[in-house]
């Protein structure tokens, strides 16, 4: 990605797409691309279906009316208007659907979830520079068991959602963002180091949060906030004793009651989060991403400060030897299946 800074910050969401095709080899290329720049613990899994044929998109489009056919809405909405709903999904260029693969404990699910999401963000961005746009499509009046099929959701796989992709003409405007400052929490004390450190300071790791909270987020709802642990004994109470001289940066998912908002909100965080990851990249100091098993203990998150419904997305250990950096190992993990919902097999 030449300018990262840049293509996060003018990178729209968009909903109109010209009548250009996307041709398969570019969706291949962008998400073979988009996998190699995620970068996190363990080997995630996961899957996207790609619908990029008349009728793939037809069987789609289906699959995502069910519902809405079924519903007393549908009794209220003329024939014209369903029809014409089809004909945009029909219309789209390309679609592809993202799946978590299941995994046997929470955290497993949730490190397969984080990382197809972050992908996701990536797939956006990587597009956006040769002049695609996305939607990320997560509409609960798709969500319906005809629709699972089509897609072929397995028990404990997460449905991630849909980016409708094409070419366009017009630039949606920007809408403005909050301060990553209004939504920034220190724990401990020290470790103030000089401004021209290799190391990240607070101001420094600010300057790249009000750049990556140029994150997709459904409404704008800018559902994240973040708790910056410095200090070596507050580091060191986190489970970070091999290098407690490095702060944390906690990445919280804030409190949201429904089911499904708090669904797209820790998909939201999780783009911001691989945002900052690709900021910090062309800095002088790492970043390693991990979900260590304490984030699943309530008692130890409520005395950092969280509420009942919020939760911590990510730990990112800023700072350190470059050597460190882990890599998941994602591209023989990744399942494209080309135009079908019916699986065929690794590309």
């Amino acid at each position: 990605m030449e300018n990262v800074s840049g293509t996060i910050r003018e990178r729209r969401t968009v909903r109109r797409f010209s009548d250009m095709p996307v041709e398969q080899e570019v969706i291949v290329s962008l998400l073979k691309e988009a996998a190699g720049l995620y970068e996190a613990e363990g080997t995630p899994l996961w899957r996207c279906i790609y619908a990029g044929t008349p009728e793939s998109r037809d069987e789609l489009a289906e699959g995502m009316m069910a519902k809405v056919k079924g519903s007393n809405l549908a009794k209220l909405l003329p024939a014209k208007m369903t029809d014409l709903l089809k004909k945009q999904i029909i219309n789209t260029p390309a679609h592809l659907i993202f799946i978590a693969e299941a995994g046997e404990t929470e955290r497993q699910q949730d490190i397969n979830y984080a990382a197809v999401c972050s992908i996701m963000q990536g797939v956006q961005l990587l597009g956006w520079e040769q002049g695609l746009g996305m939607l990320w499509y997560t509409d609960p009046m798709m969500h319906s068991e005809l629709f699972y099929q089509k897609i072929g959701l397995r028990e404990k796989e997460r449905f991630a959602g849909i980016l409708e992709i094409g070419y366009f003409d017009k630039i949606p405007k920007a809408r403005k963002r909050t301060p990553a400052e209004r939504n920034w929490t220190t724990i401990g004390e020290g470790g103030s180091l000089p401004a021209d450190s290799a190391r990240p300071t607070p101001q420094s790791v600010l300057k790249l949060l009000n750049e990556a909270v140029w994150a997709p987020n459904d409404g704008m709802r800018e559902p994240w906030r973040f708790i910056y642990v410095t200090g070596s004994e507050a580091v060191r109470q986190l489970g970070s004793a091999e290098n407690a001289v490095l702060p944390l940066l906690l990445v919280v998912a804030k409190e949201e009651a429904d089911p499904h908002k708090q669904q797209e909100d820790y998909a939201a965080v999780c783009c911001l989060i691989q945002n900052f990851q690709l900021l910090a990249k062309s800095g002088p100091w790492q970043v390693r991403r991990h979900i260590p098993e304490w984030v699943y203990e309530r008692e130890r998150c409520k005395a950092l400060g969280l509420r009942p419904l919020e939760r911590i997305v990510a730990v990112l250990e800023l700072g350190g030897d470059s050597s460190r950096s882990e890599s998941g190992s994602l591209p023989p993990a990744v399942r494209i299946e080309l135009n079908t919902f019916v699986k065929t097999g690794p590309l």
